[in-house]
């Protein structure tokens, strides 16, 4: 598992993705902090909750990858949960409602 410094890092995109699902009018609660693999935020949008693993896309594509905890979480997490690099990933998510692995 990580320990505890690493837990509260985010990608450098997350809170402009935060704020622009703010600015539409989702809540988000930023669960960064959790750690063990949980995904980064949780959204929610018109009654309905979203779990997603923010990921860099100005990262190399190894750095993109998920940690061993957030493998682990994503195997065992049997309700939604998605990954996304931009915010209109992020769209797609939520507007699909399936999910993106």
């Amino acid at each position: 598992m990580r320990n505890r410094a690493a837990q509260g890092r985010q990608d450098a995109n997350q809170p402009e993705i935060v704020a622009a699902l703010q600015y539409m009018g989702a809540t988000v609660q930023v669960l960064s902090a959790v750690g063990q693999g949980c995904p980064d935020i949780l959204i929610g949008w018109k009654g309905q909750n979203y779990l997603v693993e923010i990921k860099n896309p100005d990262k190399p594509k190894g750095d993109q990858k998920l940690t061993p905890d957030q493998v682990k979480w994503h195997g065992w997490w049997t309700g939604q949960k998605a990954i996304a690099r931009t915010f209109e990933e992020v769209m797609t998510i939520i507007n699909g409602a399936q999910e993106h692995d």
